[in-house]
């Protein structure tokens, strides 16, 4: 059975665990544990900065390949390794929480007498996020304390999202069935002005009943949508689908900026531009964003990049407004 790897971080001199991998992306995404902290573990020669490792990102992924430089300035303070007995009882080993400065919490701990260390059970670990709590598939890609949405599902979420436009706009759409309508006068891109002119012609046309419905319908359907994105991350195609948008640093709810401004308002206008244009540009925009999004580790599309976000699969935690403590 292949040993599960024990990771030992340090801070001014103080050393804390182990702790497992996949507890360590947890506080790396949680910002619990910072890039500059130290981290040991069986495969190093010696104490390394995280960042170093993990290439200033918030995820480890340990590799066979060789380990980077050491800058001895930032590690000739903590020379105890783990495995040393004689070394390790000098050390000052404690718990996450003393080690970044908060009030320790009681735990229970247990030595193995086998290597003199002491180790603390997994379900005690120091932790201010919660773990994942649902349950990951094979083929999910999960990144810190989220799983990320599968392609299909963002993109049955946008499907969804047209649809509902299109059932907000049907009253419209099966009046205009009904009159003579020249689209030649849409064809020409050069001269949007009479095309402009030519559809105020058209809803002049219409009875002011079924305008005043579709505009009820619209506008009922956008603030739907925006009460949704708000309050929680989520289109109503998000929503059915299960999906969600976070931060891509803190993993909970972006700032309004980002969610309303970067990702809503400012996405609807760019692709209600393309769309007035020609409807074929907006669709190969679309197409390419979910291209670049499968292509990516962590799924970021060129609205992700844009806003800085990430879709996962919802999760109640994700909801929760970040502590002062954190």
């Amino acid at each position: 059975m292949q040993a599960i790897m024990q990771i030992f971080l340090a801070r001014n001199n103080v050393q804390a665990g182990p702790y497992q991998l996949e507890q360590l992306n947890i506080m790396l995404a949680s910002g619990e544990v910072l890039l500059d902290d130290l981290m040991w573990h069986e495969g190093l020669a010696q104490w390394q900065r995280v960042g170093d490792l993990t290439n200033n990102q918030t995820v480890y992924r340990p590799t066979s390949a060789n380990t980077p430089e050491v800058n001895d300035s930032i590690i000739n303070n903590v020379t105890v390794f783990p495995e040393d007995t004689n070394k390790a009882k000098d050390a000052k080993s404690v718990s996450l929480d003393r080690l970044y400065g908060k009030p320790e919490r009681p735990k229970n701990v247990k030595a193995d007498m086998t290597t003199n260390r002491h180790q603390t059970p997994h379900n005690n670990v120091s932790l201010n996020k919660s773990t994942l709590k649902k349950a990951v598939a094979d083929n999910d890609k999960v990144v810190g304390n989220v799983v990320l949405a599968p392609i299909m599902s963002r993109i049955l979420a946008t499907a969804l999202n047209g649809l509902l436009y299109i059932l907000a706009i049907l009253p419209l759409v099966m009046a205009l069935t009904k009159m003579d309508v020249d689209y030649t006068k849409f064809q020409n891109i050069q001269d949007m002005d009479a095309a402009y002119q030519y559809s105020m012609t058209l809803m002049e046309s219409l009875p002011s009943s079924t305008l005043m419905m579709s505009q009820v319908m619209v506008f009922g359907l956008f603030a739907l949508q925006l009460v949704f994105i708000t309050m929680r991350g989520q289109s109503l195609g998000k929503l059915i689908t299960g999906i969600r948008v976070v931060d891509q640093t803190t993993h909970r709810l972006p700032s309004f900026i980002k969610l309303i401004g970067t990702r809503t308002l400012l996405l609807f206008i760019i692709y209600n531009l393309l769309f007035s244009f020609t409807s074929f540009l907006g669709f190969v925009i679309i197409a390419i964003h979910y291209y670049m999004a499968s292509k990516s580790p962590e799924n970021i599309g060129w609205h992700d990049k844009l806003a800085k976000t990430l879709v996962v699969k919802a999760d109640s935690s994700q909801l929760a407004k970040k502590s002062k403590s954190e």
